[in-house]
């Protein structure tokens, strides 16, 4: 038997109770609490939306909770009028960070509203379902990724004029890739990458020695969708050149099932168990890495919240060393900050 309970943070204009007749001392201690819940609920900030936001519904199971980060990944249905399903991690708005001292486990339903405001996004009005009969959808590798001095695997992939390329075609060139889908159109995710990508393309631009130097690699882990054409289209689009693209310094790639599932991987990102589906889906997080022209790792970026000068900086001192990229272990990961 199934049994379910839902969670819904109390009105903040009414409450109602379900009670048997009070003795003298119950109702006292009742009229005490409905005072207090009144003076702090009038000292509490409302928050005041903003006349640009745009609000849409989620609704799906959660797969990752990062409690000390206010994020939680959710394996999400379709939004409408605004992306397909997926699953990805979404920050959660402060007024609603109670739900992870229920605890918020792996496994729970999830209702809220999406709230997209400029480059940032959040989620409100949460409501939190939890199943007795479900034990949670299960979440595979660590993400913790290479290690700078590693050198990376040989990988396939197809790019966006559907000719096979390997990650050592780059060998004796500073690559920087990230991972994207083209229809994430959330602000702070694949759409940040992409015009963080165009920035340092740009700026590199304007340095015709390190240009020839280096080349960026956007790779999709959305293969189905995602083909050449589509690819070729987009890519094209965040350049700015359209038909004139020859994608000579930056290309877009994704490739088969496996093949995107192995590079993905060896960066940091997870994959987990469906198991209404009992297919592997990936988690939509954000990993940008840059690789020496000897192939070695040199820094990987977790999260949004590196820049486009630090990359064009790790390319300029790359450049200038000549045999070995490696850097330090402590300076491998710019953790995120959403």
């Amino acid at each position: 038997m199934t049994v379910t309970s839902t969670f819904r943070r109390p009105s903040r204009y009414r409450s109602r109770f379900c009670i048997r007749r009070p003795t003298i001392k119950q109702s006292l201690v009742l009229t005490l609490c409905f005072v207090s819940l009144i003076v702090i609920s009038g000292c509490r900030h409302q928050r005041t939306p903003s006349a640009t936001e745009k609000h849409y519904d989620l609704k799906g199971k959660v797969v990752l909770v990062e409690k000390d980060q206010h994020l939680v990944t959710v394996a999400h249905e379709d939004i409408k009028d605004y992306m397909p399903a997926m699953t990805m991690p979404f920050a959660v708005g402060e007024d609603w960070w109670w739900i992870f001292e229920l605890p918020l486990v792996p496994g729970d339903h999830i209702n809220a509203t999406l709230i997209v405001d400029g480059a940032k996004s959040w989620l409100e009005d949460v409501v939190i379902a939890k199943e007795g009969s479900d034990s949670g959808a299960p979440v595979s590798g660590e993400g913790i990724g290479p290690k700078p001095g590693d050198e990376v695997p040989d990988y396939r992939l197809i790019n966006q004029d559907g000719k096979a390329i390997r990650i050592h075609d780059y060998h004796g060139k500073a690559l920087v890739l990230t991972f994207i889908y083209t229809r994430c159109p959330q602000p702070d995710q694949c759409a940040l990458m992409s015009n963080n990508f165009a920035a340092i393309d740009q700026e590199l631009q304007k340095e015709p020695e390190l240009y020839a130097k280096t080349h960026l690699l956007s790779i999709s882990f959305d293969p189905e969708y995602d083909t050449p054409k589509v690819l070729h289209s987009y890519g094209a689009a965040f350049t700015g050149r359209y038909s004139d693209e020859t994608f000579a310094h930056w290309e877009f790639a994704s490739g088969s099932t496996d093949e995107v599932k192995g590079i993905a991987q060896y960066f940091g990102m997870r994959y987990y168990l469906d198991s209404e589906t009992g297919n592997q889906q990936v988690i939509h997080s954000l990993r940008t890495a840059v690789i020496g022209p000897d192939s070695k790792v040199i820094k990987v970026y977790r999260g949004n919240d590196w820049k486009p000068d630090e990359i064009v900086g790790d390319l300029r001192a790359s450049a200038q060393t000549k045999d070995s990229p490696q850097t330090s272990v402590d300076n491998m990961t710019h953790k995120h900050k959403m």
